[in-house]
């Protein structure tokens, strides 16, 4: 589950973790006011505004930008908010702004020059640990950094059993060039932002950049924050902070639906029991000449209104052809499968929702053949096969005609 700036600033901030202080307001007015209470807390006169929705590259999109005063402040909300979003991690329509974050202006005049840091907490998959990554040049996609600089990015795999070291705190701060204070000041910062990572369950934490004030304050000026979906029930609070309104439509109500849906951009859906399964029906609908549009799994009860929630579903992506169902029969009966399919078209056309593309039925397993016949006998527009080959040059058939 993705988060907000905001929201990964608090989870942050309740760890420890030194943040740039913000405040999120729904319109200009809020605005106003979160920038007026900034400044009576920290004496900012300058602020900076930030579109809050779920992608990344807001700056280059013109979602963040900086407010020298009020009346700037209340100018650039009006504009931002409501504005259809476009960066490099967004599609070409872009996403709704529908609030924004007032922060302090951290890039005061003192002593020394700031300095920005690059700094994440995941997992390493190759490697099976914990891994901070990070690197001297913040501020910039890490992407970009990879591909031309590959030398300025540094890892700390992390022992899951003996959790972050201090010398591996203290190591990270030497190699990002710092001393005296701000040495004591990023040791502390590391450490914190590992237990945050650990102890909310997240499965990435992203701070850039990581800020070096000029007065060797190290403080996460932006959070990129993706919790561990399976871990929510232990966290309530966190669970509360969902966005509905960032996520795939089609996605969150499968999700209420009780499917394990995941939108694609194909013109073929697939209807399956079992990830695998799933995985391989998106592989034999490449092959056969279509792109698949989804990816669904119905789980192992696929009764009649498990399979017309899932036709449901799946019709609303309106650039399908052709929908092939792929159930193996091991703990459900393939014939308690195809009378829910049965069930279904006929209960959707008397709904009015009759459906429109060619259907595709391949059932094995348990009662396999009666499942065929049941199909077979029922009279509807429905394709029944049984090998794999079969399924293949019938969606292959299907998207020709």
């Amino acid at each position: 589950m993705n988060l907000h700036e905001y929201q990964g600033k608090e989870i942050l901030n309740s760890f420890g973790v030194r943040i740039q202080r913000g405040i999120v307001a729904h319109n200009h007015i809020e605005a106003v006011e979160a920038a007026k209470k900034l400044t009576a807390e920290t004496g900012t006169s300058w602020h900076v505004v930030k579109a809050q929705v779920h992608a990344g590259g807001r700056g280059k999109g013109g979602g963040v930008k900086l407010a020298k005063n009020l009346q700037e402040v209340e100018s650039i909300s009006k504009d931002i908010i409501g504005m259809m979003l476009v960066t490099p991690q967004t599609s070409a329509e872009g996403k709704k702004v529908n609030q924004v974050l007032i922060c302090e202006d951290v890039y005061y005049p003192g002593e020394s020059e700031t300095e920005e840091y690059y700094m994440s907490v995941l997992l390493n998959r190759e490697t099976g640990r914990n891994m901070i990554m990070y690197s001297t040049e913040g501020g910039m996609d890490i992407e970009t950094v990879a591909e031309n600089t590959p030398h300025l990015i540094f890892t700390e795999d992390i022992d899951p059993s003996l959790g972050l070291l201090p010398f591996q705190a203290r190591k990270i701060a030497f190699n990002l060039g710092l001393s005296g204070v701000a040495l004591k000041e990023m040791v502390k910062f590391v450490s914190a932002l590992y237990t945050a990572y650990i102890e909310s369950d997240s499965s990435m934490f992203e701070i850039n950049p990581v800020l070096k004030t000029s007065d060797s304050k190290i403080m996460a000026v932006d959070a990129k924050v993706a919790l561990d979906d399976s871990a929510l029930f232990r966290h309530k609070d966190y669970a509360k902070m969902r966005d509905f309104r960032e996520e795939n439509a089609i996605e969150v109500e499968a999700n209420a639906a009780g499917l394990n849906y995941v939108d694609l951009e194909g013109n073929v859906g697939c209807m399956v029991n079992g990830a695998g399964l799933a995985m391989s029906t998106m592989d034999l609908i490449k092959q056969s000449g279509g792109e698949p549009a989804n990816f669904l799994d119905v789980g192992g009860t696929a009764d009649a209104e498990r399979v017309e929630k899932g036709f449901r579903i799946i019709l609303k992506d309106e650039n399908i052809k052709a929908i092939l169902v792929n159930i193996f029969g091991g703990i459900v009966r393939c014939d308690r499968v195809a009378q829910g399919i049965v069930d279904a078209y006929k209960n959707m056309a008397t709904a009015g929702d009759a459906i429109q593309v060619p259907i595709i039925v391949r059932l094995q397993g348990t009662n396999a053949i009666e499942a065929k016949q049941l199909i077979e006998e029922s009279g509807l527009p429905v394709h029944s096969v049984v090998e794999f080959q079969e399924a293949a040059d019938k969606v292959q058939e299907v998207l020709a005609s």
